[in-house]
């Protein structure tokens, strides 16, 4: 009988805007035999360009990156019908995000607080064709959607997902031009979206805006 061949390990492509963290996570992929690493990049323009050029099986991707959301690269390949599902691995240990993430068209979702077996294990699951959520944020997306109640009805979910990050960022105390570094954007574009929270909340000056996004941000651990 011939033998059969060794099965060839998933390709992952990794999509995180932190060179040390993209390094590291690299490292402890590879170092299962599961997986190997087969592009990596900061950006959304780069990463269309890589999951065609080298089709990966699955893609780790940042919430925050270089410029735009991992949101708007989930958004991009359902756009161009490119199949690869979608990881997300991010610091914000939050549902709400979590929810943001499957309607785009991820198929997971990890806090960047997880263990290494956890994200190992949230791959197979994603690759496998099934949907992986935190444990942790489980039990809250369930309770927002308990009921058959609307998922919609904080006021907080009518923010566009950029708008998200930025109020996130406001309420942990970032002033505009911190807010611009982060997420490598002008200061003007910055005070435009600021503008745009405080219509949507309907919040009167930037002090409202503060001590709302400092309440949203310790309560949801932002």
């Amino acid at each position: 009988m011939t033998p059969k061949s060794p099965k060839a390990p998933h390709k992952v492509l990794l999509v995180e805007d932190h060179k040390m963290f993209r390094e590291w996570l690299g490292t402890m992929i590879s170092q299962d035999g599961s997986f190997t690493v087969c592009g990596e990049t900061d950006n959304v323009a780069e990463a269309l360009t890589l999951v065609q050029r080298t089709k990966p099986d699955v893609a780790i991707v940042d919430l925050t990156l270089r410029g735009t959301s991992g949101l708007e690269l989930i958004k991009n390949l359902k756009a161009h019908d490119l199949k690869t599902p979608v990881l997300v691995l991010s610091m914000h240990d939050e549902e709400l995000y979590a929810e943001r993430v499957l309607r785009a068209g991820g198929r997971g979702y990890l806090s960047k607080h997880a263990a290494s077996s956890t994200l190992l294990q949230a791959l197979q699951c994603v690759i496998g064709g099934d949907v992986y959520l935190d444990p942790r944020i489980t039990a809250g997306l369930l309770k927002r959607m308990s009921g058959g109640a609307a998922m919609t009805g904080d006021a907080i979910d009518g923010l566009a997902d950029r708008e998200l990050e930025v109020y996130q960022l406001v309420g942990r105390g970032f002033n505009a031009r911190k807010i611009a570094e982060q997420l490598n954007l002008g200061e003007t574009t910055v005070e435009t979206y600021r503008q745009r929270i405080k219509e949507k909340l309907n919040l009167k000056n930037a002090a409202e805006l503060y001590a709302h996004a400092a309440r949203w941000v310790q309560q949801h651990g932002g």
